[in-house]
């Protein structure tokens, strides 16, 4: 498995960074409507209806948990593989565990996992966590939108379904 604990980047070839890539209108409207719901709440709070900032607070620090703990902030390729960052934890894939890394679209996305269902945390900037899926089991995935997507074959450990931007770049650079 691999560790929490940031593999070097080799200064030959230098690391890339890659952002998760812009949300899609689908779930940017998701995130803006979930974004409402705490001040709507707030809002009832600060009206008399006392009982409504209890749910406020509970969504504000869920939220931030997803912000911290869920949502990558980069995806860094680099000699010895790719970490994937958040704000609170890295995590490292090998590059010798990496067997096969491509852009899927939607379709193709389907035919390989059938049909799957979300684990974790999902609306709110994207969906991340785990896709259970009839076809290949569990996958972890952190995407910020619905099309353009990057699968990870990993030789040993769950394949990862991943939205950086600029997808065939980061593609690119991880397949050297």
């Amino acid at each position: 498995m691999p560790s929490d604990n940031p593999i070097p980047p080799d200064p030959a070839v230098g690391p890339k960074g890659f952002r998760p890539a812009q949300m899609s209108p689908l779930v940017l409207t998701l995130t803006l409507l979930l974004l409402a719901l705490p001040l709507a709440f707030l809002v009832g709070a600060l009206f008399g209806r006392r009982l409504l900032a209890a749910p406020a607070v509970f969504l504000i620090a869920t939220y931030a948990w997803v912000w911290l703990r869920f949502r990558p902030s980069q995806f860094i390729v680099h000699r010895g593989g790719l970490q994937v960052i958040w704000p609170l934890k890295r995590r490292d894939i090998p590059r010798g565990d990496i067997s096969n890394v491509r852009v899927v679209d939607r379709q193709e996305l389907k035919r390989e996992i059938g049909w799957g269902m979300r684990v974790g945390a999902g609306g709110l900037w994207g969906g991340f966590g785990w896709l259970w899926t009839k076809r290949r089991g569990v996958v972890q995935m952190y995407v910020t939108r619905t099309d353009r997507f990057v699968w990870i074959e990993r030789a040993s450990g769950r394949p990862w379904l991943i939205t950086p931007e600029q997808p065939e770049a980061f593609v690119r650079a991880l397949s050297r």
